[in-house]
């Protein structure tokens, strides 16, 4: 079975889409709905911004989505997923490529999460941190035993764990974390705690954007990040999508219940190659691949 994946925030680049945007109408109309759709050109910001610009969340997390979305489009007949999730906000791509939500309402629920991640982001400074070289279930022990509020939120692939909460208990975390035999525990450039309790404000906010969006039955299965299983109901797919601010990414055993259940092939569709690094990390008895330029023209 062949599955698609779509990235989160991190695989932005100055330059993003500009290829697809010269070479395919069907692309370029997408981006030109785009900056209509928010009001101004972000297509400006893809094509030439700098990498600080880039990094603001209400730019990033929309400029993905878009590209993800545009790169989908293009691949025209050939694109037929079976199953398809995303990592974070790559899972608002996922369901724009199932027929779950179209590209203006997922867009404007995009646009919407960043920025009442970023007002959450101000109301309690905090801040994430990569966990590399550890199992899971001791950097879990770690962040329970550390004081104030820091929790496990991407669990990307078998030694990877992104730790998010407080400042100072992330900072209290990474020393006990490097002590106990983490070859590494950095704290991240990113706005906040994403996938933290500290989101909460957010998830109010989106919880009331997403009730009122209308979300169709997939047209194939999406695996959720809250669950890591496949899900097939649209109200089921709304409080998934909901809880998801909050609740940690289950990435690693996203894929491997993907796997379980028959994929053997994985398109990643979008900027970067982060999903496909961290897949082979996963399982590299799968086919992981782009879906670029080179190999849709």
């Amino acid at each position: 079975m062949h599955a698609y994946i779509f990235p989160g925030q991190g695989a932005q680049f100055s330059g993003m889409g500009l290829d697809i945007y010269e070479k395919y109408p069907i692309a370029q109309a997408i981006f030109e709905q785009a900056n209509t759709i928010l009001d101004f050109s972000i297509t400006d910001i893809m094509f030439e911004g700098t990498d600080v610009q880039l990094k603001e969340t209400k730019v990033t997390q929309p400029a993905i989505f878009i590209h993800s979305v545009a790169l989908a489009k293009t691949l025209g007949e050939n694109f037929k997923p079976e199953m398809v999730a995303g990592h974070s906000l790559g899972e608002f791509s996922a369901l724009v490529a199932n027929g779950v939500l179209s590209f203006e309402d997922g867009l404007i629920l995009v646009s919407q999460r960043a920025l009442a991640m970023q007002k959450a982001c101000e109301i309690q400074p905090s801040a994430m941190a990569a966990v590399l070289g550890l199992e899971d279930a001791i950097v879990e022990n770690i962040c329970k035993e550390t004081g104030g509020i820091v929790v496990a939120a991407n669990y990307n692939c078998p030694g990877q764990l992104v730790i998010s909460g407080e400042i100072e208990a992330i900072n209290k975390a990474c020393i006990t974390l490097t002590e106990a035999g983490a070859r590494r525990a950095i704290v991240l450039p990113v706005g906040g705690a994403f996938h933290s309790p500290l989101m909460e404000p957010a998830r109010e906010e989106l919880a009331a954007a997403i009730e009122d969006t209308i979300f169709n039955e997939p047209s194939c299965p999406i695996y959720q990040n809250v669950t890591a299983n496949a899900v097939h109901n649209a109200n089921d797919i709304k409080k998934n999508l909901i809880s998801q601010l909050t609740a940690p990414v289950r990435w690693t055993q996203t894929m491997q219940q993907m796997i379980a259940d028959g994929t053997t092939e994985f398109t990643e569709v979008g900027p970067g190659k982060v999903l496909q690094g961290l897949l082979r990390k996963i399982d590299r008895s799968v086919t992981a691949n782009g879906a670029t330029l080179n190999e849709i023209l």
